[in-house]
């Protein structure tokens, strides 16, 4: 099967693109740094070309509201056409739990327009909605750094391990399309100022965690909800704890 993995060179799709090889699947990892670039449709064409599946797991270079608008509604819309002309039978797109509980979030708000496309295009397709990246905890604790404290959110999270989204998607580009949406999350939840304080511990970190209701994350005022996955989504194996030991060893 040949899959053609958008964003193959970050962080998902190189792990993706991997791990579908060894599987034997003709995989390409598509993305500007190999002459794919889905904004100017350079090498659009040649890349859909006999493709079974195409996995959209690429992110925006700038996150100010207006220019991640424009990067994830461009690009949906190119690569939509080009697999519409080539025939692609299976869209698959990463996309993150709670989008559409966040409109304050201009990048929350990208997402959801993506997903709109995506919905309204024809293409066969299965969004995979993830909880936040165990590999993200770094930027999320910063986010709420108020001179030498970190002031947090005491909010749900459900981090996840980017090894845990891979193993996901997987699965889902080896099914048939589900016209629809699948959630994975982090196999616990905790408030995000306890993920911080276990983030800094683990980083030998000495700044002091207070959590503050009234703290934005990205823009956003969270609630116990707005994070985490609903009933019927399916979790990962990997720990945070458990993921702080490995990161950190590493």
């Amino acid at each position: 099967m040949k899959i053609v993995v958008i964003g193959g060179s970050g962080l998902i799709g190189s792990k993706l693109v991997n791990t579908l090889r060894g599987r034997g699947h003709d995989a390409l990892a598509a993305s500007p740094s190999t002459g794919v670039n889905s904004i100017t449709r350079e090498g659009l064409a040649e890349a859909m070309d006999g493709a079974d599946v195409v996995v959209d797991v690429a992110n925006a270079p700038s996150w100010e509201d207006q220019a991640v608008l424009d990067f994830f509604q461009t690009s949906s819309r190119n690569l939509l056409a080009a697999e519409a002309a080539a025939g692609v039978r299976h869209h698959v797109a990463l996309s993150i739990v709670g989008s559409e509980r966040l409109p304050d979030t201009g990048y929350f708000r990208a997402k959801v327009a993506q997903e709109a496309l995506i919905k309204a295009s024809g293409m066969p397709y299965t969004i995979v909605r993830a909880t936040q990246f165990s590999e993200f905890a770094g930027g999320i604790v910063q986010s709420f750094a108020v001179g030498e404290e970190i002031r947090a959110s005491p909010a749900l999270i459900q981090p996840i391990a980017s090894d845990d989204v891979v193993a996901a998607l997987v699965d889902v580009v080896l099914a048939a399309p589900v016209n629809g949406t699948v959630e994975v999350g982090g196999p616990e939840t905790m408030p995000i100022d306890e993920l911080a304080r276990r983030y800094l511990r683990a980083t030998q970190d000495n700044r002091k965690v207070v959590p503050d209701v009234h703290a934005r994350y990205f823009g956003a005022v969270l609630d116990d909800q707005s994070l985490v996955t609903g009933e019927d989504a399916r979790l990962g194996a990997i720990r945070f704890d458990d993921w702080l030991v490995r990161s950190t060893a590493q």
